[in-house]
């Protein structure tokens, strides 16, 4: 099998299943308990958040432990546009975010009162920092926009958009769950980050929101005093630890693998070109994370595609999904303007640390057979002869 879905997640790295071990067996108390067998869990957890603390130049303290980056957005979104909601309702985002965010962002509009003004993006993807800094009033709680996008990659210029939101008061949030060691994180003007480890080689089910020192925010759940008092429940100790030495070990190396997965993924757009002239790389002019290739196949359905690659072995991505038989084109190229054809035909190729060369030429000679195939079939048919 060849994977090249690594967006979507990643294989649990071995240094954070060592570090988990001990936690699903000899050290399982409740990190809330006062006994020896609590403290020594606590003392983890503690060690966790300080750890990511110090990769991120964060504080301890500003480390909220979450199940995920979904519930890392909805917390820093939800608690952060009620908290903020007397002083104003209005929300800055675009239609290329992540769902987690969208969908919350709707939900905030539709049903509690907020108003959001959704950004115009380039045909690339990129935000313009004018038009972001026109879209702010006096009553803007919130801007939302992601560092980098999970499926085009396109890096966003986070610097110039936090020092407009800092011009006028205004918070700022970022889904870095993407971005996260594949980028330098810089945490410089940002209020809240979302972060999701199985990302970044960790395990599925943890997460956590970095939220700036003294910034109030609306707890979305109720329960506990967990996580100072904003995000009750029981911390998932094994996996916490795990996303902790997960972050340290794929930082360790970061420049060298990003330089070589872009020399990867750019030898596997130079091979699929070679197949076709129709081929279109979305985004290309813009800023992209170093994994990240998508494109379209005019003419092929995304999922057909995907299928055809899935028996020849290799594992890819789309932007499209099959709901009750429908298939929905990529919201995030959509966004970008391009025709509903082209963004139905989108398929991402995402790279990572155990992708190699001779997966990306045995790739690209997948895709060349998958072509063939289509062409044949598509070819006229030799006329009968007529039998004397």
């Amino acid at each position: 099998m060849i994977y090249l879905d690594y967006n979507a997640t990643a294989p649990l790295c071995a240094a954070a299943w060592r570090a988990m071990q001990p936690y699903f067996e000899r050290h399982f108390g409740n990190p809330s308990s006062v006994h020896r067998a609590g403290r020594e869990t606590r003392a983890a957890l503690d060690d966790a958040r300080d750890q990511l603390g110090s990769l991120l130049g964060a504080k301890p303290h500003e480390i909220i432990f979450t199940g995920g980056g979904t519930e890392a957005n909805n917390l820093a979104l939800l608690g952060l546009a009620r908290r903020a909601a007397p002083n104003g309702k209005h929300l800055i985002s675009n239609r290329a975010e992540h769902h987690a965010v969208l969908h919350t962002l709707e939900h905030l509009e539709k049903r509690e009162g907020f108003e959001v003004t959704w950004l115009d993006l380039s045909s690339d993807g990129m935000i313009d920092p004018d038009a972001l800094e026109r879209a702010i009033r006096p009553e803007t709680a919130l801007v939302s926009i992601m560092t980098a996008n999970n499926e085009t990659g396109v890096i966003q210029p986070m610097a110039e958009i936090a020092a407009r939101c800092q011009k006028h008061g205004v918070l700022l949030h970022s889904d870095m769950v993407q971005s996260f060691a594949k980028l330098p994180t810089d945490l410089s003007g940002i209020d809240a980050a979302s972060f999701g480890a199985h990302k970044f080689y960790g395990p599925k089910g943890a997460g956590f929101l970095y939220l700036r020192a003294g910034l109030p925010i609306d707890r979305i759940q109720f329960g506990g005093s967990h996580e100072g008092e904003r995000r009750p429940g029981t911390e998932n100790v094994p996996a916490l630890v795990g996303m902790a030495v997960a972050a340290e070990e794929v930082l360790r190396d970061l420049p060298n693998e990003q330089e070589r997965e872009r020399e990867l993924r750019d030898k596997l757009w130079r091979g699929l070109e070679r197949l076709s002239p129709d081929l279109q790389q979305n985004a290309a002019s813009a800023p992209r994370l170093a994994n990240t290739l998508n494109v379209s196949f005019p003419g092929y359905s995304a999922e057909t595609l995907l299928i055809a690659l899935d028996l020849e072995g290799i594992c890819a991505s789309s932007g499209s999904a099959c709901m009750v038989g429908s298939v929905v084109a990529s919201h995030v190229l959509l966004a970008l303007g391009l025709p509903r054809e082209r963004a139905a035909s989108a398929v991402r190729f995402s790279l990572g640390k155990e992708t190699t060369a001779a997966e990306i030429e045995q790739t690209v000679a997948a895709v060349r057979r998958i072509l063939q195939r289509r062409a044949s079939r598509m070819s006229p048919a030799p006329a009968s002869h007529a039998v004397v």
